[in-house]
């Protein structure tokens, strides 16, 4: 199977990448599996140590290094998702028109918020009616697409020009804000401050992912689709991976010692390197700031290019994670909603009215625990979805 012809089985959240020689290109997959599984880690944080609550960005004074560096990884996960999210639209594309390529971009974006507002904010309250939705990462992406799907129009070098001054420029905006009562209110808590709004019925929803950055991402991850394509040296594709990766960490660097702008808050020594460390790396993600994403994006970038020479066993273990990133998406949030109730109900609350785990280590554990049987669903579910001839299944 071609490139192409592979990726129009793709929804905007799993769009595979097609080498010359009609396999999956596995470094990608191996990178989203990467992140997918760190994404595990924090979101059984989320559920079975939620009452160590942690702020963005963290209180470096309160939060332990376990849980600094636990959550720290995860911020790879959104920027990665993003980027690749742009990249496998660009391989998707490469032997269509643009227009073709913007139908399937509003196509599936739409279908994501769609997702994000009905099985995603589900998984997370179990409540019907739910009294808050949630716009997380898969809202984020979605808009993001539809975004991109007019984006696509210009030409690469302009669109990556687009990209970059959003994500370098966008903390310039930080100033503007609205109340809730003010004309502009929703707009800009949709584009850029994360906030409240109210909905019909008496629901609120979170704009947790404020899109104006993730913008900014998906389109320079589209920029750079053409390293991947068919024609393309691998060596080459390395040398401009690695050089693009350690080019973002110094100018991440660069931005963050000067401490202004690129990070709404600024580091400060701590009473050891360590809490100097965790203050230095401690950064905005909602919304991303210029120096989160150049951090992000650099490391993300490096993993892609060291993944690329990994052991073959290495890669596809991490690709089955990969393959199938939206079915994993729902499916393991449902199962950690559905374990901790279930552990609520024979342990019984230990946390106030919650059930928590004692430490972080516990936390990795459940997430080890969780990957062998979430990573066989996958590659059940990627088998299936390969062998099915019904369009429907290129939505999952």
């Amino acid at each position: 199977m071609n490139q192409t012809v592979g990726a129009a089985h793709a929804t905007g959240f799993d769009t595979p990448a097609r080498a010359t020689t009609g396999a999956r290109i596995q470094s990608i997959d191996a990178l989203r599996g990467l992140v997918m599984l760190l994404m595990l880690v924090d979101h059984a944080r989320e559920f079975f140590f939620l009452h160590a609550q942690v702020s963005d960005p963290m209180n470096v004074d309160e939060v332990t290094p376990a849980l600094y560096f636990s959550r720290l990884a995860a911020h790879l996960c959104a920027p990665v998702f993003v980027a690749l999210t742009g990249l496998s639209a660009w391989l998707y594309g490469a032997q269509r028109s643009r227009a073709a390529v913007s139908a399937f971009l509003f196509k599936r974006g739409l279908f994501l918020v769609v997702l994000e507002l009905t099985l995603v904010s589900f998984a997370w309250t179990f409540a019907l009616p739910p009294e808050k939705l949630y716009l997380q990462v898969i809202w984020a992406i979605g808009l993001s697409m539809i975004a991109l799907a007019a984006l696509v129009h210009l030409p690469r070098g302009v669109l990556a020009a687009v990209g970059a001054v959003i994500v370098l420029g966008h903390n310039l905006l930080d100033p503007i804000a609205f109340a809730p009562d003010e004309f502009g209110y929703v707009f800009w808590t949709i584009l850029h401050d994360r906030g409240l709004i109210d909905l019909p019925l008496g629901i609120a929803a979170q704009t947790s992912y404020p899109l104006l950055p993730w913008i900014g991402v998906i389109a320079l991850g589209y920029s750079v689709g053409p390293w991947f394509a068919r024609d393309r040296d691998p060596i080459t594709r390395a040398r401009l991976l690695w050089a693009t990766g350690l080019g973002l960490l110094a100018a991440f660097v660069v931005l963050r010692l000067l401490n202004g702008y690129g990070e709404p808050v600024p580091w400060q020594a701590g009473d050891t390197g360590l809490r100097t460390a965790m203050s230095f790396f401690n950064l905005t993600k909602y919304p991303p700031s210029a120096d989160f994403v150049l951090f992000t994006l650099g490391i993300g970038t490096l993993l892609l290019a060291a993944l690329e020479r990994v052991p073959a066993g290495t890669a596809r273990m991490l690709a089955v994670f990969g393959g199938a990133p939206l079915f994993f998406y729902l499916l393991h949030l449902y199962v950690l909603h559905l374990l901790n109730l279930g552990a609520l109900a024979y342990f019984g609350s230990n946390q106030g009215s919650l059930f928590s785990v004692a430490n972080m280590g516990h936390v990795w554990l459940i997430a080890l625990l969780l990957a062998p049987p979430l990573g066989l669903a996958c590659a059940w579910f990627g088998r299936l979805k390969r062998r099915s001839p019904q369009p429907w299944m290129r939505y999952l």
